[in-house]
């Protein structure tokens, strides 16, 4: 099961990624001779648009065989049959094992998804806070 983003969390990257490639056509292309630091607009475009396409790939979250994943760079793992106690704080889930925490963003799910996540958390016979 994939828990996807809001579509104005995937949208804001977009249009940045689309703001900063517009500025750097517009106002770094036109100049005569362009240093090398002109390019970074160019760069920082790439990296919105680059995560624009990432998240909408590869969604939030991925709950696949007891296993709960937050997809990203640093993304992190939690395995379902170890979590001992979910806590509800500011708007986050926070998934505590004996040995690790993981925090779940909730305000940038989909309302949809977060329904599918929270059938699936109450699935499982731990204490709520």
């Amino acid at each position: 099961m994939k828990i996807g983003y809001k579509k104005r969390h995937l949208n804001i990257n977009l249009i940045l990624g689309i703001i900063w490639l517009v500025w750097f056509f517009v106002f770094d292309f036109n100049k005569e001779e362009m240093n090398w630091n002109d390019y970074g607009w160019l760069v920082i475009s790439i990296a919105y648009l680059s995560i624009y396409f990432y998240q909408r790939q590869n969604k939030y979250l991925t709950i696949e065989n007891g296993i709960l994943k937050i997809n990203g760079s640093f993304g992190k793992k939690i395995s379902l049959t170890e979590i001992t106690r979910i806590k509800k704080f500011a708007g986050d889930y926070i998934l505590k094992t004996d040995k690790k925490k993981l925090t779940i963003n909730t305000q940038i799910i989909d309302p949809k998804s977060l329904e599918e996540l929270n059938a699936e958390l109450e699935k499982l016979n731990v204490e709520w806070n």
